[in-house]
């Protein structure tokens, strides 16, 4: 069995508590793609303006080669101003804004950062009805947005889904914000299930939504951080035959050929696109 590469991107997000400051450093150590801080639902309302200097604190303190990312309070609440300004001050930090209904939260957070001379980049939780019915428009919103991120659990129950994160029963929600991520070209990123354990069951989950060709997955233990980041890792054969195929397509256009062959299979753009995405998710 081929081993996986190294690839940039989000394979794995790993969500911290923005009230715990030894999680916060624990996660920040990690090996995750990225750490998402959390200032929203991690954080009572008595701690929320303690959280948000401890957390602007903590991330100039703990420069690491990953992306750091850190979610603020929605819209509407009395602390969304302060949580974009301050955040949106940090160097390289990325903004998570919860519970995005409409494109106009987005553009919101957008007109709001520009007036701070912030540069920061945006990802939307998708974790509301609205937020799922508009995902087309909350995709093209704004050109500071990067990913979209599915809310599992304030989305079921606000549709009155129980039964646990069985992955069937969420097909037509993840294709949905697949598809319109892939349109607009940004990431389509898995949220969380509650769950800290590394098993079958987490293992899974994450494999399904990888093969439905979504880029990674948030996690809430650093113990799952290594089977997500293998789960979302190309392997070296993968690899290895994109860029064969690239190779071959590459050989056929030289040549004046009207299409490609690789071991016995025509090579149109559609292969060539696969292809190409395996070799971003390695930044080659």
């Amino acid at each position: 069995m081929s081993g996986p590469m190294t690839p940039l991107g989000r394979r794995c997000a790993l969500v911290a508590p923005g009230s715990d400051e030894r999680k916060m450093a624990k996660a920040l150590e990690s090996t995750a793609d990225e750490v998402v801080l959390d200032l929203e639902d991690a954080v009572t309302p008595a701690r929320k303006e303690e959280a948000r200097a401890v957390v602007c604190r903590i991330v100039g303190e703990h420069r690491t080669d990953r992306t750091v990312a850190v979610r603020v309070n929605g819209l509407g609440t009395a602390w969304a101003l302060d949580d974009l300004r301050a955040v949106g001050a940090l160097d390289g930090v990325a903004i998570v804004l919860p519970k995005v209904d409409t494109a106009d939260d987005l553009i919101t957070a957008d007109r709001l950062l520009a007036e701070s001379g912030s540069t920061a980049r945006l990802q939307a939780l998708i974790e509301t009805p609205h937020g799922l019915r508009s995902i087309d428009e909350i995709c093209c919103a704004t050109d500071r947005l990067e990913a979209v991120v599915i809310g599992y659990d304030d989305l079921g129950a606000a549709l009155g889904r129980v039964g646990g994160h069985i992955p069937a029963r969420w097909l037509h929600v993840q294709d949905r914000v697949l598809i319109a991520a892939r349109a607009a070209g940004v990431q389509a990123i898995d949220g969380p299930h509650l769950s800290i354990a590394d098993d079958a069951g987490f293992r899974a989950a994450a494999q399904w939504t990888r093969d439905l060709g979504f880029d990674g997955k948030w996690v809430i233990h650093p113990g799952q951080v290594d089977s997500t980041t293998e789960i979302f890792t190309p392997t070296s054969d993968a690899v290895d035959h994109a860029r064969r195929v690239l190779d071959a397509i590459a050989e056929a256009e030289n040549a004046g050929a009207g299409a490609g062959q690789l071991d016995g299979q025509m090579l149109d753009e559609a292969v060539a696109v696969a292809a190409r995405r395996v070799l971003a998710q390695i930044g080659g």
